[in-house]
């Protein structure tokens, strides 16, 4: 784009040359084998197969979902823009560009770590279409120095839609920050997600020129998140997104952000701006949440300790972190099964937490020697647990094994168009959502499969993210095979507990009958004490 042109300087000789090397040299990847895992190569391709599932746009001629169409082909004209393209959310069609940019920035950091095992599987080609794909429309979402689009689609049109993707409902609107309403957090995430991408093009794909490109709209968003004022949440500008993906800081993001240009551009002015960051917002001494799209505290600490060798304070706090989620201690603990459980962050999606620390755990690893071996003990349980070493005896990924989730909740797989009717119509899923990860099971181990339970049952880009990067890494180390291969009983069967809002109708109900009967008892009660009084009166 010309404006890039004008906006970015050119770059020096000794800024190429530094670009064009992979200079992190805080931590050392385990080193490859020569046999392959199957099992793993099927998950990793699965995973993202899962990922053109989620495609929209017009598809490319080689599109291996069949059930899959060109679809929301005027997505951005409202604003004379192309928004065309980029990923659906989850099991709707809606596209939000934080957790897109969130998911992109992870699944660019497990392939930058854990490459070796996507190129033994024979899946760097995909991944590399797959980043891709999303990264292009970053760039179109990123059409002005000063303007991000941050979503596509009306929620409340597009959650009254289930069906395929030929007949998705419009208007479909796109929404932006800009100067006058900015987002600094997901200018931030957008800024993280082209410089992680960059990185991996010029550094695992020797692509220098879309490399450039990427790096330029990262340094541009970036300059945008600092510069636009006040610094605030996206949802600050655009409270219709506040319903769906909201984080209620800037703070993280800043740092997250600043670290990835570091990485990408070598320029010194990045990391200092992020250990000025992380000082000024005291991150490290913040309460420990679980990282996720909204929070990527735990990610600063974990890449901060990789990038920056001036001083410990990411270390401190990554192994302050490290140590409490691993070890289950409060606000986490565990669950019967095994499974990191998180309070209300795994309520809804309780994979998340579980993967998203293991990832950090195996990245952080070969930093401490004598830590190390805890973090990556950790990290296997938590793989080990989601691929059917739990009490349902379930992958918790469609398509690999007979006990795996035969019901995401997801439109389009799913063949029906009864939004009443979601469970049953059809009853079996029409098609199979190879590779996607569900929101996983209960705090009391159980997992039900219904597709309208969307706290189970909801796939998003978000929750492949950090799988990817789990299963890379189990190839490069060549483990051995996942649980479920040695699985041959049937999930558990179990009964879906009665819904709470059916149990709050009944109670309502019973307390209403209760309350008529009361009144029709103190009615006949009066009436007879009436009739009491005027019998005396008569007598008298």
């Amino acid at each position: 784009m010309r404006w890039l042109s004008k906006a970015i300087p050119a770059l020096s000789l000794l800024a190429l040359q530094a670009l064009a090397q992979d200079t992190t040299t805080t931590t050392s990847n385990p080193a490859p084998t020569s046999s392959v895992n199957q099992a793993y190569s099927t998950l990793l391709s699965d995973s993202l197969l899962f990922y053109e599932a989620q495609r929209s746009g017009q598809l490319p001629a080689n599109n291996r979902v069949s059930w899959r169409h060109d679809s929301a082909l005027q997505d951005g004209s409202d604003n004379n823009v192309n928004l065309t393209g980029g990923y659906y959310d989850a099991g709707d069609y809606l596209k939000f560009t934080l957790p897109m940019a969130y998911s992109m920035s992870i699944v660019n950091w497990g392939a930058i770590e854990y490459f070796q095992g996507y190129q033994s599987a024979n899946q760097d080609g995909y991944l590399r279409d797959m980043v891709k794909w999303g990264s292009d429309w970053l760039i179109q979402a990123h059409p002005q120095p000063n303007v991000f689009y941050v979503q596509v689609g009306n929620g409340d049109v597009d959650n009254n839609y289930w069906g395929p993707d030929t007949n998705i409902p419009t208007p479909r609107p796109s929404y932006m920050v800009n100067s006058t309403s900015p987002g600094t957090d997901v200018a931030a995430l957008g800024a993280a997600a082209f410089a992680s991408a960059s990185y991996l093009f010029r550094n695992r794909f020797n692509d220098s020129a879309y490399a450039d490109t990427l790096m330029q709209h990262g340094i541009s968003l970036f300059d945008f998140a600092e510069t636009a004022q006040p610094q605030q949440p996206y949802t600050t500008s655009i409270p219709a997104i506040a319903e769906f993906y909201q984080t209620n800081t800037v703070q993280n993001q800043l740092v997250w952000g600043a670290l990835w240009l570091y990485r990408a551009t070598g320029n010194q002015t990045y990391l200092t701006k992020a250990s000025n960051y992380f000082d000024q917002f005291k991150l490290g001494s913040l309460d420990i949440t679980p990282m996720d799209w909204s929070d990527q505290s735990g990610g600063v600490f974990v890449l901060g300790s990789m990038l920056d060798t001036t001083t410990n304070k990411y270390k401190v706090a990554a192994e302050r972190y490290l140590d409490t989620l691993t070890q289950g201690k409060s606000p986490c603990s565990f669950t019967g099964g095994g499974l990191l459980w998180c309070g209300q962050s795994s309520a809804s999606n309780s994979l998340i937490p579980a993967q998203d620390t293991a990832l950090l755990a195996l990245l952080y690893s070969p930093l401490n020697s004598d830590k190390g071996s805890g973090y990556v003990k950790f990290a296997l349980g938590q793989i080990d647990y989601m691929l059917g070493n739990n009490p349902m005896l379930t992958p918790y990924v469609v398509g690999v094994h007979m006990n795996s989730p035969a019901n995401p909740h997801h439109a389009g797989a799913s063949g029906g168009t009864d939004i009443g009717n979601i469970n049953s119509s059809p009853p079996t899923e029409k098609y199979v959502l190879s590779g996607a990860v569900v929101g996983g099971p209960s705090q009391g181990d159980l997992f039900y499969d219904v597709r309208n339970d969307w706290q189970q049952s909801e796939v998003a880009l978000d929750y492949n993210a950090p799988f990817q990067g789990l299963v890379a890494y189990q190839l490069v180390t060549n483990a051995s095979d996942p649980p479920y291969t040695t699985i041959t009983q049937p999930r558990p069967a179990i009964k879906q507990p009665f819904p709470k809002w059916a149990i709050a109708v009944i109670v309502i109900v019973i307390l209403l009958i209760l309350l008529g009967l009361g009144l029709l008892f103190w009615k006949r009660r009066r009436i007879a004490e009436w009739r009491h009084r005027r019998t005396q009166k008569q007598n008298w």
